[in-house]
């Protein structure tokens, strides 16, 4: 699409990998059946994403707890070994990012992600230095695809949305994304992505 110069990227699943599973596996000891109804039941996604929104760990925690008082050792980990649910980045998006970067093109994120555990992660990944800035929705108390938090983006940044290409694997915050202005790229994978940014033009 002519005209897009811009490129957003989400952060989890996107540049970054991330999944409980990768921690709770090895702390049920393969026991897949536990360890789901655990991620279901007690640290579920919808108490994650109030994390993501901007409630701190220790609040997590202790509704957490005073739910399953018999699981705090599991429900603690999440905050004491968060690392290993991050365990790396996914190379080929890096990659990819890398070559817009070579091509000089203003690269931005906008993440779900809880202000504590990002404070926390930021350091282990060199390449979130390539960005102009970063939107971290637990800092800003609002989480995709409310889209109040893409307008704190566009504005904070003085970005044209219809200079823009945001990149997330949540087909809702793609949605939202598109009805900000910009282009949504819904990521499956890296190769989809580097095809999809050469047809906007990008690469």
């Amino acid at each position: 699409m002519a005209g897009r110069d811009i490129a957003v990227f989400d952060l989890g699943g996107v540049l970054i990998e991330w999944d409980p599973r990768h921690l709770y596996r090895r702390l049920f000891n393969g026991d897949e059946e536990a360890m789901e109804n655990f991620l279901a039941t007690v640290c579920t996604p919808e108490w994650n994403r109030c994390q993501d929104a901007g409630r701190t760990f220790a609040e997590a925690e202790a509704e957490a707890i005073a739910r399953h008082p018999d699981k705090r050792a599991m429900i603690t980990a999440w905050w004491e070994h968060f690392d290993e649910m991050a365990p790396g980045p996914i190379a080929g998006t890096v990659a990819v990012l890398a070559r817009l970067r070579a091509r000089g093109v203003p690269l931005y994120a906008l993440s779900n992600w809880s202000a504590e555990t990002f404070a926390r992660s930021r350091g282990r990944f060199p390449f979130l230095e390539w960005f102009r800035g970063i939107v971290v929705s637990g800092q800003e108390r609002m989480i995709k695809p409310d889209p109040r938090i893409f307008a704190v983006l566009l504005e904070r940044y003085a970005i044209d949305p219809a200079r823009a290409v945001f990149i997330d694997d949540t087909q809702a915050n793609t949605a939202a994304a598109e009805a900000c202005g910009m282009q949504g790229i819904h990521f499956a994978s890296p190769e989809q992505l580097a095809a999809d940014l050469e047809a906007a033009g990008l690469l």
